[in-house]
This record gives structure tokens, sequence and C-alpha cells, in this order.
């Protein structure tokens, strides 16, 4: 197996993060004596330094809290039941909607969530950063190539098995 190791599906999320303070998410392009550069996930892609000071939270370290045996649900997991559900784009407006409304649409993708630790506000951030993540890094949703070459490995498996005696058949002649 090869070293270098591409980066494909959820695990992209380790290469985003949202900033606390600014609008959006980020995508982080390489550190600095000063920070971190960052450039923004949106049509204007500008690069920011942010520095050492600032709350940064890479995405793929978030959780959502839950009352289940599992004290929380990585927030990767929550955006594939997110695209399953509602597939590229999740049509409920987080300033507009009602609580409850929020509230109902959290309850659908993850039933066991925590009422009393997972906010309004979160899941206002979770449909906000969805929807940026499947309009600007929709490669997030691809199954990732080992998952693939799975599926697909037992068809090759019976073909080379079948194959294996009329060649062995043949070398003995």
């Amino acid at each position: 197996m090869s070293e270098k190791v591409e980066s494909t599906g959820m695990d992209l999320l380790k290469e985003i993060a949202n900033v606390s303070g600014k609008g959006g998410l980020f995508r982080i392009l390489k550190p600095s004596r000063a920070g971190v550069i960052v450039e923004s996930l949106d049509e204007k892609r500008e690069k920011t330094l942010i520095g050492p000071t600032a709350r940064v939270s890479v995405l793929k370290d978030v959780s959502i809290f839950t009352d289940g045996e599992e004290e929380s649900v990585p927030l990767a997991d929550v955006f594939l039941k997110i695209h399953e559900a509602h597939g590229e784009e999740v049509t409920l407006q987080p300033k507009t909607a009602s609580d409850k409304e929020l509230i109902e649409f959290l309850d659908k993708i993850l039933p066991e969530f925590d009422r009393s630790k997972v906010y309004v506000s979160d899941i206002k951030k979770i449909i906000t950063w969805y929807n940026l993540l499947s309009k600007y890094t929709p490669e997030l949703f691809v199954a990732a190539p080992e998952e693939a070459e799975a599926e697909e490995a037992p068809e090759v498996v019976a073909e080379q098995v079948a194959e294996t005696p009329e060649k062995e058949k043949k070398s003995k002649k």
C-alpha cells in the first residue's frame, strides 16, 4: 500500500474549520509563525491569517451530545445522515425557522440528541455548515475509493475463481 493517503469523503473535515467570531467555514491551508492561513468556504475564497489566540474548531473534532449509550456522535456522521435524508441542500432556513422546527429537524436526523446540551443555535450552525459544505465541497459526500473497491471486490474474486480451473486444465495438457 502506498504511503500517500488521499483525503476523501468525510476525512476532508480535518481541513475545514469554524473560527469563533467569524461567520462561515474555512479551509485550513497551512500553519505560519503568526497563526494559521485559511481560505473562506464561499464564492470569494478570501485568504486570511488567523492569529494563535483565535478559537479555531476543526469540524473533524466536533461532535453532537446524545442521551444514548455513546455520549456523542461525530459531526461527520450527522452530516451523512442529513445527506441521506435531504440530499444536497437542507431547505429549512435557519434564520427564519422557529425553534420547534429546528428541534424537529435534528430529532428526525439524530433522535437521541441531548436536548439539554444541544442548543437551537447549534442546530442552526449544523444546517448552515451542511449547506456550505454541500455547495462548496461536494466531494465530502462521495464514498471513499476503498469503500467502492470493497463493494466490487466480491464480483472480481468470483470471476477469478471461475477462471482458475480452466487455466489449470489448459496448463496440465
